[in-house]
């Protein structure tokens, strides 16, 4: 494989390649990225454990040195160290057992050293027929990745065990290659010529390959600054290093919106793949609802003061724009995600839609007959869910299906009804949200991306749905409005309809917003709430129950928060 670039940090290695991987162990030991591999662990060393480095007793300060262990290290894949030592006559010093030992200790603290990184392989496809299309044949190319794994592991063991001249008992079949490949490929696609000359050069990602359950570690958990509207363009001026970013064009809901990342925030990038469906061919043809760039360089945006995590309406160009910083305090999944969906919330406003915070649930009944549609608006929606699935459905329901677990639209159709739809296949979760069972997050852990699994308050980012289901409109039955700040009593009851359309509005307003963090954001809020407003009293003539919850922060539980819950729907079955 020849590598067409390789980048490295402290935490990853990105790969870059428009050849053909490795498909044996000898391309593997012959490629560019097996040399350098080695030629940066020996500079490593150096620093760290240079004593190692002179007990295997080579001149590995010269290159010389370098290229006579990468010889023998390429030999002791097929031959043992006594057949080495008896045709290279280099060799000679491992008859000692000092260098010997060093020499196996060495090899197991370069697997060590490969394995400890995020390891991204990105292929550039050549454009193939068809917008968007690479001429590399997608399954192909996951076989292959597959394959690359099998050889690098394959090859470590062969070459332990003929140093050693022993066997492992137990075999750990553990991620030795990739863990996420990425088909990119150049297209063509509708933007103002300004947007097209900034960004039209960079690759587009069109499959994404993942070994899960895949861990990352990232400089921040929660998103930490201030978003905030721009009164100008933060693109404006920005010079990009084209081939130090990827653009993920992803399916926000009903929206598209082309995601660019910088390389240093590929994992943050790829796992994209876990919550946003990509978009077709088709939808990056026709151009997106907007552009996000994260990770654009800190000194270009200081200019917009300390709270630069940006968003900007160009109305010119019917375009919004967004833009993040390569900053420690930005890096996190958190901030990645919340700004997709403001910018989805923003123009679902624009086409007359209510966005919404909360969880959407279709729930069937015993009879099989009867289903609902319950939407919970609220940030504890989720886990009441949760606690629905761990203590039972009751005697009614029988089934439910979470159709979005953080957010959604609600839209009126042409009859007055009111239906709601998703705007995500993902949910990212607390990890304690696993506790207790876990419900569908536990069922999808082979399939989870857990993000800094060694803090207290790791996440987990797992896909729940497809786009079709997620987009398809259900109509409202039930809406529930989860109150937490405010707590029952004798005049205020815990559980209580509500049956005007002003009543509700008023507990909308005080339990809800669609754009947490964010500042400047007055107008879309007050267009949002009159959206809610048509919503509601819509809905109440359709005939859905809207309900509050007074929950409190703690006077109820959410286990007796998903009984009241389930006598609702019962109630209505």
């Amino acid at each position: 494989m020849s590598s067409k670039r390789f980048v490295r940090d402290e935490k990853q290695c990105i790969i870059y390649t428009d050849d053909t991987i490795c498909n044996s162990k000898r391309a593997v030991l012959h490629s560019d990225l097996f040399e350098n591999m080695v030629e940066l662990f020996v500079r490593e060393l150096s620093h760290r454990n240079p004593s190692l480095l002179s007990e295997i007793g080579l001149d590995l300060a010269a290159k010389s040195g370098i290229r006579q262990l990468l010889n023998i290290l390429r030999a002791l894949d097929e031959h043992s160290m006594e057949q080495l030592i008896s045709i290279l006559p280099a060799t000679d010093i491992f008859i000692e057992q000092v260098q010997r030992t060093a020499l196996h200790e060495f090899v197991e603290q370069l697997y060590d050293y490969w394995r400890s990184r995020d390891r991204y392989m990105v292929f550039l496809a050549k454009p193939g027929p068809g917008n968007c299309r690479g001429q590399q044949p997608h399954r192909a190319f996951d076989d292959t990745l597959i394959s690359l794994g099998h050889h690098i592991r394959s090859l470590y063991r062969n070459v332990c065990e003929n140093i050693t001249g022993g066997h492992p008992r137990i075999y750990r079949h553990v991620g030795a290659g990739c863990n996420v490949g990425l088909i990119a490929v150049s297209c063509q696609f509708e933007l103002p010529p300004f947007y097209d000359t900034l960004l039209g050069e960079i690759p587009f990602v069109r499959q994404v390959w993942i070994t899960p359950p895949m861990i990352l570690s990232s400089s921040a958990n929660a998103c930490s600054g201030q978003f905030q509207r721009a009164d100008k363009n933060p693109l404006h001026g920005l010079v990009l290093q084209r081939g130090e970013w990827l653009c993920y064009p992803a399916q926000v809901g009903a929206t598209v919106i082309f995601i660019y990342f910088h390389q240093q925030a590929i994992g943050l990038g790829s796992s994209l793949a876990n919550l946003f469906e990509l978009a077709s061919d088709t939808q990056i043809t026709a151009g997106p609802d907007a552009v996000y760039l994260f990770g654009l360089p800190p000194q270009h945006m200081q200019q917009f003061g300390d709270s630069s995590a940006l968003f900007f309406d160009d109305l010119k160009n019917d375009l919004l724009v967004a833009a993040i910083p390569l900053e420690d305090r930005f890096d996190s999944f958190a901030c990645l995600q919340k700004m997709a969906f403001a910018l989805h919330n923003i123009i679902m406003i624009g086409r007359g839609h209510m966005p919404f915070q909360g969880s959407l649930v279709t729930t069937r009944c015993e009879n099989e007959k009867n289903s609902q549609t319950v939407l919970l608006i609220g940030s504890r929606g989720r886990k009441i869910l949760e606690a629905m699935r761990s203590h039972g459905f009751g005697r009614a329901v029988t089934k439910m299906n979470i159709i979005s677990g953080d957010t959604g639209s609600l839209k009126i159709h042409d009859d007055g009804s009111v239906a709601g739809y998703g705007t995500a296949i993902g949910a990212f979760l607390p990890l304690d949200t696993l506790q207790g069972g876990g419900g569908d997050a536990l069922k999808q852990m082979d399939r989870a991306i857990i993000m800094n699994l060694h803090t207290p308050n790791g996440q987990v980012l797992l896909p729940i749905n497809t786009i079709e289901e997620v987009l398809k409109e259900h109509g409202i039955d039930l809406l529930l409005f989860v109150s937490e700040f405010e707590e029952g009593d004798a005049s205020h009851p815990p559980v209580e309809t509500l049956n005007d359309s002003g009543q509700a509005l008023r507990v909308f307003s005080a339990v809800h917003t669609c754009f947490p963090a964010f500042a400047g954001m007055q107008q879309y809020e007050r267009i949002n709430e009159e959206l809610a407003g048509n919503i509601f009293q819509a809905a109440l003539l359709s005939g859905c129950k809207i309900v509050q919850l007074r929950t409190g922060m703690s006077i109820l539980e959410d286990e007796s928060l998903a009984r009241a819950v389930i006598e609702l729907i019962e109630s209505d079955t």
